[in-house]
């Protein structure tokens, strides 16, 4: 355990959000595969802080729900009235300590973030939590130094301690304070026992009438206590996301983000500018994605694979030395040095084996195809088994659905389906079976028969100069007989 592990991490996500114009709770809207507070609680738990509180308000319910799914763990505490961060800390921090065993107090460090900052790192919290410790701090503020200050709070500090002595509003600051660059996140490392008492001294005596959790600070310092600062590494982090346009600005500098790490430790992104993956998708070195790529959910990419252009790939496996050109998957498997594409369409449940081909035009569904079956082209495979080394002709069709329920196709390994069949299940074909084209197969086929199912063709002279008389396929017709009457 380290000896920097927070006592608890306090994630405010109460708001509204009302600037989104949304349905959706400011929180939950999602960016590179992660609702915001998503982001936030996941780098909150690289601390592996002993507690972990979200406070929730604007459709909680909703909130409480997605947060259930994304980590069972996670503590919620209920701030029924938006009265200011420090009531919210206050609720959480009052969840807390009742939910723990009688008699026992929080104790240690609370570190209290924002649910709506997606780009702030598990990295940048440690060493806020780091420093906090270090320097032996009663708050320690996670600050920044922008290039454009205006409208934050500005850091103001000691200069022969370096300590933090107040947070100046852009509104009320002096014009040498509106000077100074380095601003306030709105993220902090407390003494927890410092914390609980100080917020029962907040004062609501404002024109909000709300209990502000900066405050606090001032509170402490009067008390005699340190207030320090760590400075942000990259001032993007801190971003709080307000609106469709900061939140796709925010997609932006994440997917960059994530895109930069995978190159660097050694994934080949032709085109990042057209590359899209969520925080979520994984590489092996020498994987390469192409442009107009996106890879979402749980999409993994092994050591040579090569994915693209124009891809979207979700919760998909590719395995080593694999392809998927122009293809849509979701929920797949593909077997090393297998083959998808173009225009492919691996729906969920679909595994591929190694060195299997799903071609152009292809659509497979809850479909397990063997090592080195091929299904080139222009072919729908549903609820289906195929053994290994088996060719299906093009415009294949495999029925499965009688309106009512699915039905399953076994196909064995090593044979042969002609073009144009229509596979009717349930319906078994054996190993080395063939089947002729145009065939519908609608019963078992033995190992190593040739199944044929169509009707026999029959011609019938002069149908279309009787039926069609005087248009071109009829005056076609007549130059041929006239033609071949000539040669005869």
């Amino acid at each position: 355990m380290s000896v920097n592990r927070p006592a608890a991490v306090v994630v405010l996500a109460a708001g509204e959000g009302t600037r989104m114009k949304s349905a959706t709770p400011k929180v939950l809207h999602a960016i590179c595969g992660r609702s915001l507070v998503g982001h936030v609680v996941a780098a909150s738990r690289e601390l592996s802080p002993e507690h972990l509180v979200v406070v929730v308000g604007h459709a909680r319910e909703q909130v409480t729900a997605h947060l259930a799914e994304i980590d069972a763990e996670v503590c919620t505490a209920v701030q029924h009235e938006q009265n200011g961060t420090g009531h919210a800390v206050r609720m959480g921090l009052e969840q807390l300590t009742d939910s723990t065993d009688s008699g026992v107090a929080l104790d240690g460090t609370v570190v209290v973030v924002c649910g709506d900052t997606p780009l702030l790192t598990g990295e940048t919290l440690g060493r806020l939590s780091e420093t906090h410790a270090t320097e032996g701090n009663a708050v320690t503020v996670l600050t920044a130094e922008v290039p454009d200050a205006t409208g934050y709070g500005r850091i103001v500090r000691d200069g022969a301690s370096g300590a933090v002595t107040a947070i100046v509003e852009h509104k009320d600051a002096t014009d040498a304070q509106r000077a100074i660059r380095e601003i306030n996140s709105g993220v902090f490392a407390f003494d927890a026992q410092l914390l609980i008492d100080a917020l029962g001294k907040v004062r609501t005596d404002n024109s909000q009438g709300e209990e502000y959790l900066t405050d606090v600070l001032g509170i402490l310092r009067e008390a005699g206590h340190r207030v320090g600062a760590c400075v942000a590494g990259d001032h993007r982090e801190i971003v709080g996301i307000n609106n469709r346009v900061q939140l796709a600005e925010a997609r932006r500098l994440l997917n960059d983000r994530l895109l930069t790490r995978a190159m660097l430790d050694g994934v080949t992104v032709v085109d990042p500018a057209t590359t899209w993956v969520d925080a979520t998708v994984t590489f092996e070195p020498d994987a390469v994605v192409h442009p107009g790529t996106q890879l979402l959910g749980a999409t993994h990419l092994a050591a040579h694979a090569q994915v693209g252009p124009n891809s979207r790939l979700t919760d998909t496996t590719v395995g080593e030395g694999a392809t998927a050109s122009f293809t849509v998957a979701e929920g797949a498997e593909i077997g090393a040095a297998a083959s998808v594409g173009p225009y492919a369409y691996l729906r969920p449940g679909t595994r591929l084996g190694a060195k299997a081909k799903a071609g152009t035009y292809v659509e497979m569904k809850n479909a397990r195809i063997g090592e080195g079956t091929k299904v080139p082209h222009l072919s729908y495979v549903g609820d289906a088994t195929i053994g290994e080394y088996t060719n299906i002709g093009a415009a294949s069709v495999f029925v499965n659905y009688d309106g009512v329920n699915k039905h399953h196709t076994t196909i064995g390994s090593h044979c042969r389906t002609g073009a144009d069949n229509m596979l009717v299940a349930p319906v078994t074909i054996g190993d080395g079976a063939y089947t002729a084209a145009g065939s519908v197969i609608t019963k078992d086929v033995p190992p190593g028969s040739l199944a044929v199912a169509r009707g026999q063709q029959r011609n019938i002279e002069g149908w279309v100069a009787r039926k069609r008389p005087g248009s071109a396929a009829a005056r076609a017709a007549e130059s041929a007989r006239e033609e071949a009457a000539g040669e005869g």
